[in-house]
């Protein structure tokens, strides 16, 4: 059950996060498209970098 509720909150940051990414104004697309993918392939850990450290540079 918790396991579940864990995946699904993975899931819905990094979607949020993928959108945050693409909505970006300050990056052309080949480098969306490459940190979309590792955001995706990273889980977790691409869901933190994202939101400490990458959010405040896009």
């Amino acid at each position: 059950m918790i396991a579940k509720i864990v995946y699904i909150v993975g899931v819905v940051l990094a979607v949020l996060g993928c959108i945050d990414i693409l909505k970006s104004k300050k990056i052309t697309l080949i480098p969306k498209i490459i940190f979309v993918i590792l955001l995706l392939a990273t889980s977790w850990i691409g869901v933190a970098v994202h939101y400490l450290y990458g959010k405040s540079k896009l």
